[in-house]
């Protein structure tokens, strides 16, 4: 206790150089938070766009059906079934949606395209298609007309209230075929989606492929990506065999790919940033043992075992570390918090690329555990690595070089 308090005086012996010190180290631990900040709501906001858009977070399907995508390979969504799934507390959203493909022709064009059944009632807890209407109206509940993507409707020359015919094959190989009256127009920003096909109320897409009662996939929405695995794990134990549970990660692995590749990016930043932390303690330690090693070289003279100095000089950087992440981490939560809650919109010439490709123009921030304890592990960890330093220095130190100095 005493070496501890003896480390505790000198540190404010010299209060410039200990307080620049724990300033380069609050700010590293401050900047290194906000960017894994960054990157964690960046990534969530697009998984979430994404998987409401297409895959959702989960996807309950049959056994059979993601090897063999036929509309044969479909289940039936009992209201047990359904009740079962939206016990789970991870659960916050549950939809029924069936796909397949169909040839869509208009006059002489014909063109093949997906036809998915929705559940327009809970679209816009889900999807929220609607908000990508460019024209007509969205779906109701128990429609007769049709949903189209917008490049479909260009290429194949429809618009509002024009008749679509929708020709595939259906349920247990009987013929679907079918004349839609077109509702509305749908123009997402990503052009991949403007050519995706038909939308239509769950029941018609059923009476179309003559699959009564039965779905392609039940869709699952959870709070956030990171309740994903949990959930996961308890609708297998849930369900049995008969069914297989997929994660976005499993149904959407172009979008794991990008964001591993952009991790990477990101980590390369961060150890620059951890280089550039770690060298300023050193130097500052460095500084420190120099400054006082004739002060050091008098006190082993008198009779100071080494390696009671050497703890004593140990402390002192633990100490300033200890100082420097605590005070980073304490400031950092309400600046996050803060940031969450109020994202920063991009410039106009950023916003208009972002748009483009689909992503909201904001920067986003996310509140992840390892957003805050990542960081104050790794800038303790490169404190503890410095603090062998000024160790090494006491045990080699000859004391008369030190009291020449």
């Amino acid at each position: 206790m005493n070496i501890i308090k003896m480390a505790w005086r000198n540190l404010w012996r010299n209060k410039r150089r200990t307080l620049i010190t724990i300033a380069s180290i609050f700010f590293g631990v401050l900047l290194s938070t906000i960017m894994s900040s960054l990157q964690d709501g960046t990534y969530s906001n697009m998984i979430d766009m994404m998987v409401k858009i297409s895959s959702g977070y989960l996807q309950v399907q049959d056994s059979e059906y993601r090897d063999h995508k036929s509309i044969n390979n479909t289940l039936e969504p009992t209201g047990d079934l359904i009740k079962k799934i939206k016990n789970l507390k991870e659960v916050t959203q549950v939809e029924k949606r069936i796909e397949s493909f169909a040839l869509l022709s208009s006059g002489e064009k014909t063109r093949g395209g997906a036809v998915v059944g929705i559940e327009p009632d809970k679209d816009k807890q889900f999807s929220n298609l609607q908000s990508w209407v460019h024209k007509g109206e969205f779906l109701q509940k128990g429609d007769k007309g049709i949903l189209i993507t917008y490049n479909m409707a260009d290429y194949l020359d429809v618009g509002i209230n024009d008749s679509l015919v929708l020709l595939s094959q259906g349920y247990h190989g009987m013929t679907a075929a079918g004349l839609y009256p077109v509702k509305g127009i749908l123009k997402f920003t990503t052009p991949q989606l403007n050519n995706l096909g038909v939308f239509m109320d769950l029941q018609l897409a059923r009476q179309f492929f003559g699959a009564y009662g039965r779905a392609t996939a039940i869709r699952l929405m959870v709070n956030d990506y990171t309740d994903v695995e949990p959930a996961q794990e308890k609708l297998n134990e849930l369900l049995g065999k008969d069914f297989k549970v997929y994660t976005w990660r499993e149904l959407q692995p172009e979008i794991v790919q990008f964001i591993e590749s952009d991790r990477t990016s990101g980590s390369v930043m961060k150890g620059i940033l951890y280089m550039v932390i770690g060298f300023g303690i050193l130097g500052t330690v460095i500084m420190m043992v120099a400054e006082r090693k004739r002060e050091l070289g008098v006190m082993i003279a008198v009779g100071m075992q080494k390696v009671r100095l050497s703890l004593m000089l140990f402390y002192e950087t633990i100490i300033i570390g200890l100082t420097g992440v605590v005070a980073g981490f304490i400031v950092s939560i309400p600046v996050i918090l803060a940031l969450v809650d109020n994202p920063i919109k991009l410039p106009p010439d950023l916003q208009e690329a972002y748009l483009r490709y689909g992503f909201e123009p904001y920067l986003f921030f996310g509140t992840a555990p390892e957003v805050f304890v990542n960081q104050i592990l790794t800038v303790f960890i490169i404190t503890l690595v410095v603090s062998i330093h000024p160790v090494v220095t006491v045990m080699r130190m000859k004391v008369t070089n030190a009291l020449r100095t």
